[in-house]
């Protein structure tokens, strides 16, 4: 009998087979994006701000969160995960209490930001850890990549979370969402956008500020389960070519979209808002970084 032998693709990392034999093996590569707001125990902004004692305290039970996710994943069959760090610095896991098998992606300026890894075309399905509903709407910490000045954003006049851009993004590489955890808004959120996917409710949304919260050990119970079942549906599909993609934001002030329209392309589309169209949500949610970096250096301290 002949040595296995290893092949690589660009479409799968992996591909395992013994010459002769009839069953082919694929290796299993899970992303997690993380993001903090929609973690066990996340009810206000000292809680996600790094610097702040709740900040410190919050990291834990945000890892845990991670954690039960990659080992949920691994039960189910999983031969890799990639956790990327998609909040705020991305700086904020606690990769010494993460299970040894996994590897994290931390740091900022990413090509694609709260996804990045997906473009490499290795990643059979990807979890939204943490995520939380979007700017306008209501959800425990409720904003859409900038903690506020944005009170709107939409996507073919289809109203946008963080999530629904994500899985824009995803489906022009053919890998799906298959889990989703945050409040319980979110995860109806989600049903919009990966109605497929496992969702798990770590709190239940009372108000922006407050929440109804579950205790880290159940919670992470809760999401190693999901994500042991959320495996068997990672499986990679043809890419999903669905622009052109019209974005557009409004914001809480109109020195705001003022600022947006620096970026090509961007331009008025109304009364504090602006517009663009871009023919894929890879280049999408390029633009969208873009427009939200120039409008945060527009804000000012007090008066925004």
């Amino acid at each position: 009998m002949e040595k296995p032998e290893v092949q690589s693709s660009d479409s799968y990392p992996q591909l395992w087979f013994r010459l002769g034999a009839t069953r082919t093996v694929f290796r299993m590569k899970i992303l997690i994006s993380a993001d903090m707001e929609g973690a066990t125990g996340v009810t206000w902004p000292a809680d996600v701000l790094p610097g702040h004692p709740q900040w410190e305290r919050c990291r834990s039970m945000f890892t845990s969160d991670v954690n039960a996710a990659v080992l949920g994943f691994f039960d189910g069959g999983a031969d890799e995960v990639l956790i990327n760090e998609a909040h705020w610095s991305m700086r904020n896991l606690l990769l010494e209490q993460l299970d040894d098998r996994a590897e994290m992606l931390t740091g900022r300026h990413k090509s694609l930001s709260m996804v990045e890894g997906v473009q490499h075309g290795d990643v059979d399905g990807i979890a939204f850890v943490g995520y939380h509903t979007g700017a306008g709407t209501e959800g425990v910490l409720a904003h859409t990549y900038l903690a506020n000045s944005i009170t709107g954003v939409w996507v073919n006049d289809v109203r946008a979370s963080e999530g629904l851009l994500n899985s824009h993004v995803v489906a022009e590489f053919g890998v799906p969402v298959v889990l989703v955890t945050g409040d319980d808004l979110t995860c109806e959120d989600a049903l919009g956008y990966a109605p497929g996917a496992l969702k798990v409710a770590v709190k239940d949304h009372v108000s922006r500020y407050a929440a109804v919260c579950r205790t880290p050990a159940r919670t992470a119970a809760d999401i190693r389960a999901a994500a042991k079942e959320a495996a068997a549906l990672a499986v990679r599909h043809e890419p999903v070519r669905g622009g052109p993609f019209t974005v557009e934001l409004e914001f809480d002030a109109d020195h705001l979209a003022g600022a947006a329209t620096v970026v090509p392309g961007v331009e008025r589309s109304g009364e504090r808002r602006v517009a663009y169209t871009s023919p894929t949500m890879y280049e999408g949610i390029r633009t969208f970084k873009a427009v939200t970096t120039v409008v945060s250096a527009a804000v000012e301290e007090q008066y925004g």
